[in-house]
């Protein structure tokens, strides 16, 4: 549904007027130097195609609140699915539990940002029935790229919503966040044998793109390239040694090895692998790290955070040099730096933390080609799966969806069962050739933290790492 003012959503539609929000928050944060009410709205819907036909059709409609105050290093927080005064008020007497603040109120955020998105509701601006053909125009084209294809699984979702932070000083900032997903799953069979591929795309914006012949035509060819790929893998070595990253989705390494270890609350906690290290050299020459959470239609990106502090490029590495971390407001205050737009919430029932946007590693002037040239052996890794990392030791273990074996400078066979380990403090002073050829994934990343997940970007360079274990079944 489009609507001339989505704030309507929150208000005119529960009953709850915009001076009352104001009010209650002024009231139930009086005994606070910081905190906000955040509210929101969202509609989403998720539909999965497998095996031939649809298997699921998901929708659901959903709002509420959450109240937070700070005080000092404490936090209380309440939430509720009403979004009523009521419900507010009752909220508050939650805070009253604090102790009351030594400090006065913290300063409101800066403003600053453009409204990066539309307030067109994805969901409503194509028909039900236009979505379930085009996952079946999926299955279809996906059984005729090649006769092995033996399953198919195609799913479609989308999320759409509107937040309002509102101050007990009267700041206020609202946001529109579309988002959306295609991802293809093939199952290839080949004398007996049976390998999997996937292939997935998505961002901040409506489902146009996704309706596209050329884009899901592209996602339908990787996923069963991919799958036929690995139907002549062969066991993958065991072993320290040279490993060459692509571009893009494997930049999900980055993420994990030193990027959680770079959130502000691990530092101040003194937890972080990365702790006291400002000003250090914590990687080779020529690695550049920044966050950016201003960039157009990416998954990870926000017009403002979660606590109305608009999003910026934050430089966290530059030249292998430590320089600074992701700060949400409660974080960088105790720290006393300034807060980098990095406070994220899963939804209103969830207080703020330190957390990702798109967290990638600049170009370098290599030439992936000659990169590869001059391996002697190793392995070449294009696709991940899951991954998870120790924040405090920085130790992370990585299962590649799609690898070669490096044999004298070329590819040799695709490789199954290979798994990356390494700890984040070290992997990147082992770097010793940074592409020219920067991407961003596609738009499929999701963040886990504290029980909160949330959608992020990830991206690098093809890259070349002298040394990492693999583990491999060999």
């Amino acid at each position: 549904m489009t609507t001339p003012d989505p704030r309507s959503f929150l208000y005119s539609d529960t009953g709850l007027t915009p001076d009352e929000a104001h009010a209650l928050t002024a009231q139930t944060l009086s005994r606070c130097d910081d905190g906000e009410l955040y509210l929101q709205y969202s509609a989403a819907e998720a539909f999965t195609f497998d095996d031939g036909r649809l298997k699921t059709a998901d929708y659901s409609l959903g709002g509420g609140f959450g109240l937070r105050g700070v005080s000092g290093a404490m936090t209380g927080f309440a939430h509720a699915n009403d979004i009523s005064a009521a419900a507010i008020r009752r909220a508050g007497e939650t805070l009253q539990l604090l102790d009351p603040a030594q400090q006065p109120m913290a300063a409101p955020p800066m403003r600053g940002n453009h409204r990066l998105y539309t307030d067109a509701n994805p969901l409503d601006a194509v028909p039900f029935a236009k979505k379930v053909a085009l996952l079946e125009a999926i299955d279809t084209a996906a059984r005729a790229r090649d006769s092995k294809v033996a399953q198919v699984t195609a799913s479609l979702s989308a999320s759409w919503s509107v937040i309002e932070i509102v101050r007990a000083d009267g700041f206020r900032a609202t946001d529109i966040r579309p988002l959306v997903r295609l991802n293809v799953g093939i199952v290839a069979e080949a004398g007996g044998r049976r390998e999997r591929g996937s292939y997935g795309f998505g961002g901040r914006y409506l489902y146009d793109r996704l309706f596209e012949g050329g884009e899901w035509n592209h996602a339908v060819d990787e996923a069963v390239r991919q799958a036929i790929v690995n139907l002549d893998s062969v066991d993958a070595p065991a072993g320290e040694m040279p490993v060459l990253l692509a571009s893009g989705w494997p930049g999900i390494i980055l993420h994990e090895a030193v990027g959680h270890g770079l959130e502000g609350d691990f530092n101040r906690k003194g937890t972080s692998a990365f702790s006291g290290r400002i000003g250090k050299r914590v990687a080779a020459p020529g690695v550049t790290v920044v966050d950016d959470g201003t960039l157009e239609n990416r998954r990870g990106s926000l017009s403002i955070d979660d606590e109305g502090t608009p999003t910026e490029e934050t430089v966290l590495i530059e030249d292998g040099i430590l320089k600074g971390y992701m700060q949400d407001r409660l974080n960088a205050r105790l720290m006393g730096v300034k807060p980098t737009g990095n406070g994220r919430r899963e939804s209103f029932q969830h207080a703020p933390m330190p957390r990702m946007t798109n967290t990638f590693m600049r170009s370098g002037n290599g030439d992936p080609a000659e990169m590869l040239a001059g391996m002697k052996s190793g392995i070449f890794a294009k696709s991940f799966g899951g991954g998870q990392v120790d924040i405090v030791s920085g130790r992370f273990t990585f299962s590649c969806t799609e690898a070669y074996l490096v044999e004298n400078g070329t590819l040799g066979a695709p490789i199954k069962g290979a798994t990356l380990i390494g700890d984040g403090p070290s992997v990147l002073t082992k770097v010793e050739a940074i592409g020219n050829d920067m991407a961003l994934d596609e738009g499929i990343g999701v963040c886990g933290k504290g029980g909160q997940s949330v959608p992020a970007g990830v991206g690098q360079p093809t890259l070349l790492i002298g040394g990492l274990t693999v583990g491999g079944t060999a």
